[in-house]
């Protein structure tokens, strides 16, 4: 091909381009340090802090800025593309549904028991949920205005099934977009690991959104007399490893509360009465409240060392 040849230019202009961003790539570097980019997420956040900074000072920010409640919604939105729907999925264990060959009678007792808009259906257990009833399809009938179905089936819709490992921002948008309010999380074989609704996603956003009808929320871990402390067995093994015994966290199984941690030690769904050690620790778990299918309160008491400490 002769010299000067189209192929030629643009060749000329790739090196030169290569050139060029190598230099800016140097010029980063020298500014910015090595491996250093910046990012309008890196730029915010600083900016947040910057605020909040002030506001420790007593320099309050200028008349019509962020609030502290505004900046704290902006930072949750800054990190919200960083959840998957497990991080936020209510845990299988939580979840209040109905057998599909329940009566409709059982249906309007147990949305009037748990005070929920949408009831999971599933069929034998929890694994095969094969969809919801939203209690506006349940008004009608309730009102004397449509005849009692025989079964369930007439009034079941279909959820979102997804996988735990979806981002939440990516379940928020689909369902905006297919106008469905709630998603049951699935696990790796396809078993039910939690639940999911769009109010929940929107709390990861602008924090807890109770409503008239919510109850006053009990405190999860509770400290008594002697070392001892009343748990909800919905309580974040976080939580615990942080403000009890950071052993307490320390488990091998993909466990995320005390109720399933009791649920580990013993093999099998403890009843009252039980107390299950928990070797790494020292710590025993009492379990003090069982529905039969799960633990729902616990009494953790301190090792032994730890009690002649306190006392």
């Amino acid at each position: 091909m002769a010299e000067g040849s189209p192929k030629d230019s643009t060749s000329s202009k790739e090196a030169d381009s290569s050139n060029e961003g190598g230099l800016w790539s140097g010029i980063k570097s020298l500014l910015f340090g090595e491996g250093e980019e910046t990012s309008l997420r890196k730029e915010l956040e600083e900016a947040l802090d910057e605020y909040d900074e002030d506001e420790k000072d007593e320099n309050p920010p200028a008349k019509g800025d962020l609030s502290a409640i505004e900046r704290q919604m902006v930072r949750n939105l800054l990190h919200f593309s960083e959840h998957t729907v497990d991080d936020v999925a209510v845990p299988r264990s939580d979840i209040i549904a109905i057998e599909e060959k329940a009566s409709f009678a059982d249906l309007a007792a147990l949305f009037a028991e748990a005070g929920h808009s949408r009831i999971p259906v599933y069929r034998e257990n929890l694994d095969t949920i094969v969809g919801m009833i939203h209690i506006r399809d349940a008004f009608a009938i309730l009102a004397g205005k449509a005849p009692v179905p025989e079964t369930l089936e007439p009034l079941i819709r279909q959820p979102l099934y997804v996988p735990e490992s979806m981002g939440a921002l990516d379940l928020l948008a689909e369902m905006r977009a297919k106008r469905t309010h709630l998603a049951i999380v699935l696990d790796e074989y396809s078993g039910t690991e939690g639940l999911l609704t769009f109010e929940d996603l929107v709390e990861e956003i602008v924090g807890e959104v109770e409503d008239e009808h919510d109850d006053t929320p009990e405190a999860m871990l509770v400290p008594l007399d002697g070392g001892l402390w009343e748990a909800d067995a919905r309580a974040e093994l976080e939580d615990v490893a942080e403000e009890i015994d950071p052993k307490l966290g320390e488990v091998e199984e993909d466990v995320d509360t005390l109720g399933g941690l009791a649920f580990i030690l013993a093999g099998r769904v403890p009843e009252p009465g039980e107390i299950l050690e928990h070797e790494e620790s020292g710590w025993k778990l009492e379990i003090v409240a069982s529905d039969g299918r799960r633990v729902t309160r616990l009494r953790l008491h301190p090792p032994a060392e730890r009690e002649v400490v306190e006392e």
